[in-house]
């Protein structure tokens, strides 16, 4: 009896899959490049502009970053990055404002539980586990580093 379910789930399985709509794999490739190219554009622009106004490398990279941050929470906020990321896919969710907008859409949704338990308590529902494996690769990586270069010594 199992032989025969298990069979029925295969042939289920494979008309399931003849039936399924066909995934838009160019058009989702070509809106996530466009999207995420913009976004990348524009954070390249704002670069420009504290580089522009005097500051180093390192001190207007920091500052674009930021910027960058706000402006994806911002238009999280407004329900603008949503859209943006229904169009671009990943090419929304991958730039830095993909980021903010993973950590502001949570909270957004829990806002009316309150500040702590509602806010507070979602803000890193999505991107704590990224924060926490990046956090532990970094260390991995500082490790293997250590140990290569033969120690502490300068």
């Amino acid at each position: 009896m199992a032989k025969a379910d298990k069979s029925t789930a295969q042939r289920y399985a494979r008309l399931v899959a003849r039936r399924s709509p066909k995934p838009p794999v160019l058009r989702n490739a070509v809106t996530a490049f466009l999207g995420g190219g913009a976004i990348c554009s524009l954070g390249q622009a704002v670069l420009g502009f504290f580089l522009v106004r005097g500051l180093t490398l390192g001190e207007a990279a920091i500052t674009a970053s930021a910027v960058m941050v706000g402006l994806g929470a911002l238009l999280t906020g407004l329900g603008i990055y949503d859209e943006m990321g229904r169009w671009a896919g990943m090419g929304a969710a991958l730039p830095i404002t993909g980021f903010a907008n993973s950590i502001v859409s949570p909270a957004m949704e829990y806002r009316r539980e309150g500040l702590v338990l509602g806010v507070g308590a979602r803000l890193f529902t999505i991107a704590g586990p990224v924060i926490v494996y990046a956090v532990a690769a970094a260390l991995l990586a500082s490790v293997v580093r250590l140990l290569v270069s033969g120690g502490l010594g300068g």
